[in-house]
């Protein structure tokens, strides 16, 4: 069978099969990133708390922290840990921010467990734009679920990581094994 005429350099037949993920051009085009620096310059984190769990994707709610899936998830079930208040660097948080911080960070690792049976985590901040905060005016603890084998040759090789759940779906199941305070 003859193979049909292609525009050169227009699907190019190269090996390579594509698994196109046009929802994260969101991202790089830093769509939901803050306007500036301050609190009301369109940060996520302080609008997410304004809408329902449901549609801000919240998790859990604290006295001054709250617990959220991040949008462009690592892993499922990645959730980050925020303070409320507007507030950039570790050192700034009060120390009721600080407990709880720390409180809804082992509550989302035993609902992650339950849940999705995770089998490690990955836990952090990145301070600062230099050592890679997407959002460096807000602080946010990423709390990243990892299995063995999670890492194959989809974000190894490909560069493209497989969701296997809605982020929706994902939040209801996270929210309905977190543990009672």
């Amino acid at each position: 069978m003859e193979e049909p005429e292609r525009q050169e350099g227009v699907g190019t037949p190269d090996a390579f099969e594509r698994l196109w993920t046009p929802h994260r051009m969101a991202y790089i085009l830093g769509e939901n990133k803050p306007r500036g620096s301050g609190a009301g310059d369109g940060c996520p984190f302080c609008e997410i708390p304004e809408h329902d769990d449901a549609e801000g994707l919240v998790v859990r709610r604290g006295a001054v922290t709250y617990a959220v899936l991040n949008l462009y998830p690592y892993n499922p079930g990645h959730l980050m840990i925020c303070p409320y208040r507007h507030v950039a660097d570790y050192t700034d948080l009060t120390r009721e921010e600080t407990l709880e911080l720390g409180e809804l960070t082992g509550q989302a690792m035993t609902a992650l467990r339950t849940a999705s049976h995770a089998g490690g985590f990955n836990i952090g901040i990145n301070q600062g734009p230099v050592a890679g905060a997407g959002i460096a005016a807000h602080l946010h603890q990423h709390v990243v679920p990892r299995w063995g084998g999670d890492t194959n040759f989809m974000p190894v090789v490909g560069r493209t990581k497989v969701l296997p759940q809605l982020l929706r779906d994902t939040r209801e199941l996270v929210a309905g094994a977190w543990p009672a305070p």
